[in-house]
């Protein structure tokens, strides 16, 4: 048996696995790590905060299951990620054409927020791309939602 080195942490950056998977969690924990860093001071608890924002920017005015469907998560994910922004005043609800039907908009102070976090959201970006080669950043950003097309099969 071999035993283990004094520095797990070089080991663990030398130990290499055959596994997608593994490799892609491994790399998302530290890809999250490097966006919670940058958005610290900023009033956003994390990337998603300012994702979520960015998309309802982007959308106009979106219905709820809507939003869930662009950003790829459950309903229950979708709710429980909402609700920190409305109480911040970050979002609001308008009202549809049906009484029942609710729009979530992005509020003055929202939009005032998405641009406070967006030099946060710039240092990340660089500091990942300056982390990989010359060109993977861009092959990346391709791949990466042809893969997540693999979840609407499975």
């Amino acid at each position: 048996m071999k035993k283990p080195s004094g520095d797990t942490a070089a080991s663990a950056r030398q130990f290499s696995s055959p596994c997608f998977c593994a490799n892609l969690r491994r790399a998302s924990r530290a890809v999250t790590r490097v966006y919670e860093e940058e958005f610290r001071n900023t009033g956003f608890t994390g990337a998603t905060q300012y994702h979520v924002l960015g998309v309802v920017e982007r959308s106009g005015a979106v219905r709820q299951r809507d939003l869930g469907t662009l950003l790829d998560l459950d309903e229950t994910t979708v709710t429980r990620t909402l609700k920190p922004l409305f109480e911040k005043g970050w979002l609001e609800h308008e009202q549809g054409k049906d009484r029942r039907e609710k729009w979530i908009t992005l509020s003055a102070c929202g939009r005032q927020q998405l641009e406070h976090g967006r030099p946060a959201w710039n240092r990340a970006q660089g500091r990942i791309k300056r982390a990989l080669p010359e060109g993977l950043w861009e092959s990346m950003l391709e791949s990466m939602p042809k893969i997540a097309e693999l979840s609407e099969s499975a």
